[in-house]
């Protein structure tokens, strides 16, 4: 597969950023593809837009009819299409294994109890609102689907298997170039990890999206104000980094990894009112029953009171 046969998915966050530098080191030319889904921090947005030969296309689909149409994204993509296929299971059998997952009874195939278990989270299928992991097919990889039939063009993919189980999996099933399946790619940043990006971004002097802040020293030990060695030389191999912003950004609305970051959507007060108002504003109940987004807004303020009042504890 030549380079001309190939595209970088540039989403304009920090781990797609890195591998726009690393492929271009070696093909300057290569195109990369922007999906402006409108769920982006807007500096994120701006960044990736400014970069040159970047393409932008759009869904065929708002973020607010997903919502209404398939559900909220809640917990992680695993969780969510457990608990969206579960709902729908029938008489004959068919999604009996989701609802053995949320039981906390679904076996391996030695007969003990699967690691894939998630009974704590059997409580979502009494939520009022519908649950599901639709949201990045519907908004991401169906135009990137669209795009790769279109131009014949497969995609280089920025993705980190240390980030979810189901990218672990896939990486370890698969490997970072997947040639062979339906929809071949290459994740040539699956073995990464987190410091390993911010590492080659601080070593690189590479520009990011502002909505990061800066890439600082993580000292627990450090005095503020105090200089350090680091400081002085400009050497952090072998230091501990994080970002003064966002640690990750991704699609702001998103309520995938929300137990590992909580504080989210206080992020999002602070640095986007605007956009924070209509996220929580708004909402009201279909004809069955379930809370979907109006024009007033999301609705996200009662679906996490929601999630709060059953132990979710999620700042806002």
């Amino acid at each position: 597969m030549g380079k001309d046969n190939c595209f970088i998915s540039l989403s304009g966050g920090k781990d797609s950023t890195v591998l726009l530098d690393i492929v271009r080191k070696d093909f300057p030319d290569m195109e990369a593809v922007f999906i402006n889904t409108g769920l982006e921090y807007p500096s994120v947005r701006s960044f990736a837009q400014s970069i040159k030969n970047v393409k932008t296309i759009r869904p065929d689909i708002t973020f607010r009819d997903v919502l209404a149409r398939y559900g909220y994204p809640v917990i992680s993509k695993e969780i969510a299409q457990c608990i969206d296929e579960a709902r729908r299971a029938d008489r004959t059998g068919k999604y009996q294994y989701r609802i053995d997952k949320l039981s906390g009874t679904l076996k391996d195939k030695n007969g003990n109890l699967s690691a894939f278990n998630c009974a704590k989270y059997k409580f979502l299928l009494d939520a009022p609102f519908r649950i599901s992991s639709q949201c990045c097919t519907q908004i991401k990889k169906n135009p990137s689907k669209q795009y790769e039939l279109l131009t014949g063009k497969k995609p280089i993919i920025g993705t980190l298997a240390e980030e979810s189980r189901l990218r672990r999996t896939d990486w370890l099933n698969n490997g970072c170039n997947a040639f062979t399946k339906h929809r071949p790619s290459s994740k040539p940043l699956s073995f990464w990890t987190e410091q390993d990006i911010l590492q080659y971004i601080k070593q690189n002097n590479l520009e990011i999206a502002s909505a990061y802040g800066d890439i600082v020293v993580d000292d627990p030990d450090s005095i503020n104000g105090q200089m350090n060695l680091f400081d002085l030389t400009g050497d952090t191999s072998g230091c501990r980094l994080k970002t003064t912003g966002c640690s990750r950004t991704g699609c702001i609305f998103c309520l995938f990894g929300i137990t590992q970051d909580r504080d989210r959507f206080i992020r999002l007060k602070n640095s986007e009112p605007k956009l924070y108002d209509f996220v929580m504003a708004g909402g009201e109940f279909d004809n069955k029953g379930l809370w979907i987004p109006n024009n007033q807004g999301l609705g996200y303020r009662y679906v996490l009171e929601w999630l709060n009042s059953n132990g979710m504890n999620i700042n806002y």
